[in-house]
């Protein structure tokens, strides 16, 4: 529809470049008139296209230029989609306008990921520009597919809600493995770091800057391949390779942010407002191989005004035992200067990427076929893929509707984990009432954790080193009544978390100093320096029995 999606003339010279990447053969009548419709703005020595053959020179354009509108999942006929296609299985995440669910289309049995958006949402948070954006991107990538990007197989609308029917990842986000992990392994880290970097270059490729590359934007297919999706902050390089939309999702708006991205991994040259190049994307990889193999983002500060300051400064470091062939490439991706990072058009490109000593041995050209890595570092047996459909979903029933979100809503709650034990008893371990009484007015009294704790009796407590990669916090661990352990930050007496409590919990000491507390969806490495950890093994199992002994033994 006229006035819905706008097309802009290409000025940036990386559009250019790209632009004569994509018509090689720019020398010919057509292929010049090409350029001329799609580069306005660029002056050329080429004759002007004679005016007996405007035909001819339209087809190219159409040829070179636009994409077919996404493929439905069925048939390839262009029956209307609509919720009641597909069965609605669970959900698998959500942000502050809309909700993805794990989905099954009814008539070819495929399974799909369902991004579901309310459009009074989108307004109210003012996303169109980004609902629009993401729309685009993808419209171009299904025109030109890459086994490591999100595929969009359909799109539609209700008076309510949009629809984008997209690749299914079974094994979900790059950082739910990360946070369960606390950092990869190098070859896995290697191995990873290069999907990435190949799908980066397909993007550039085809004219797209993704913007807001991070961890949870890479998912995990069934093969432990990765999938960059979530294309809302992408720039569109040429938008003349956007088909005509028949049918606008939502009116534009004309204001926009002025940043985007995720702080811990955005650009210093975006931070800036200076134009986003393909450089941006490579900073953002420099951010997540640090973060893989160390476990925390590189620029870290309690606030977002701070972790600006800190990239704009290159105010970071590396922790002990990072990786020193992998420690110098993200020295030269993380460069301040955007036509002096590795993988600009000024440095060669991302093939000087690939020449990179830290990717010896990979086999590029093959990399979608290989067999990923074990994802098992330091931390054995936790590393469980995400639960997939349940074997009973075909009873459910397929929409949208009230019913179906009752439902979903019952199995998201379902799927979480039980909450500390309620309703078991309440002594400590091994104590009578009495005791407890006394040991809990005591505690009152003299013990400053007593209010961090909410009142609950403290069984055991003692410093301990919480580790995550690379990095370790010292932390009071306090194990108590209900049951809950809490760990607080020492210095500044401040909560800064709870190890929760399943019946799945599972405490196993590695040898005097070291025990991992394993959780379903996330492993705790700790430290003992005093050389206790079979004695907070002992006591936790103790606790857990207590309270879950009844739950595990009942079918």
């Amino acid at each position: 529809m006229p006035g819905v999606f706008s097309t802009r003339p290409i000025k940036s010279s990386t559009s250019n470049s790209l632009l004569r990447q994509q018509f090689s053969l720019r020398n010919s009548k057509l292929a010049r008139a090409a350029w001329k419709m799609l580069a306005p703005g660029e002056k050329s020595t080429a004759d002007q296209a004679p005016a007996s053959e405007p035909d001819d020179y339209k087809n190219a354009v159409v040829a070179a230029a636009t994409t077919t509108s996404p493929k439905p999942l069925s048939d390839g006929t262009a029956k209307p989609r609509s919720p009641k296609d597909f069965i609605f299985v669970r959900s698998v995440g959500e942000g502050s306008f809309s909700s993805v669910f794990a989905g099954v289309e009814i008539a070819t049995n495929r399974e799909c990921a369902i991004k579901v958006c309310e459009k009074q949402l989108i307004r109210r948070e003012r996303k169109v520009p980004y609902v629009m954006r993401e729309k685009d991107a993808m419209t171009i990538l299904n025109h030109h597919p890459h086994p490591f990007v999100v595929r969009l197989f359909c799109t539609f609308q209700d008076e309510g809600r949009l629809y984008f029917v997209m690749s299914f990842a079974q094994n979900g986000e790059l950082l739910s493995w990360l946070k369960k992990l606390g950092s990869f392994e190098e070859a896995v880290a290697r191995f990873y770091t290069a999907e990435i970097l190949v799908a980066l270059g397909h993007l550039h490729k085809v004219g797209i800057i993704h913007r807001d590359l991070k961890p949870e934007n890479v998912l995990l297919t069934s093969s432990m391949h990765i999938l960059v999706s979530d294309f809302g902050s992408a720039k569109i390089l040429y938008p003349g390779l956007i088909p005509n939309r028949p049918t606008p999702l939502l009116e534009p708006q004309t204001k926009r942010a002025s940043f985007v991205g995720t702080a811990q991994y955005v650009s210093p040259e975006v931070l800036s407002s200076k134009e986003a190049t393909c450089s941006c994307d490579y900073w953002a990889l420099g951010c997540m191989l640090y973060q893989m193999l160390s476990g925390l983002p590189p620029f870290r500060a309690p606030n977002e005004y701070l972790i600006f300051q800190k990239i704009t400064k290159l105010d970071y470091s590396f922790p002990e035992g990072f990786n020193e062939v992998a420690m110098e490439l993200v020295k030269k991706l993380l460069v301040l200067e955007p036509a002096e990072r590795l993988g600009s058009e000024e440095q060669g490109g991302p093939d000087r990427i690939k020449e990179h000593p830290f990717f010896a041995g990979i086999p590029w050209d093959s990399l979608p076929t290989e067999t990923p890595p074990q994802i098992l570092p330091y931390l054995p047996g936790v590393a469980t893929p995400q639960a997939g459909f349940p074997e009973n979903f075909r009873h459910l029933e397929p929409g949208f509707d009230d019913k179906q979100l009752t439902r979903l809503l019952g199995l998201e709650l379902g799927g979480t984990s039980e909450v500390n034990g309620a309703g078991v008893g309440g002594t400590a371990v091994g104590d009578s009432r009495d005791t407890m009484k006394k040991r809990l007015e005591e505690q009152r009294k003299n013990n400053p954790y007593h209010s961090i704790v909410e009142g609950h009796l403290i069984i055991k407590s003692g410093y301990l080193e919480k580790r995550k990669g690379l990095f370790a916090r010292k932390r009071m661990f306090l194990l108590t009544e209900g049951p809950h352990l809490y760990y607080v930050e020492p210095s500044s007496m401040e909560l800064k978390g709870q190890i929760p409590w399943t019946k799945e919990l599972r405490p196993e000491a590695k040898n005097f100093k070291i025990f991992f507390v394993y959780t379903p969806n996330r492993t705790y490495y700790l430290e003992d320096l005093t050389g206790h950890a079979l004695d907070w093994c002992r006591t936790i199992e103790q606790v857990h029995q207590k309270y879950f002994a009844a739950k595990i033994s009942s079918p």
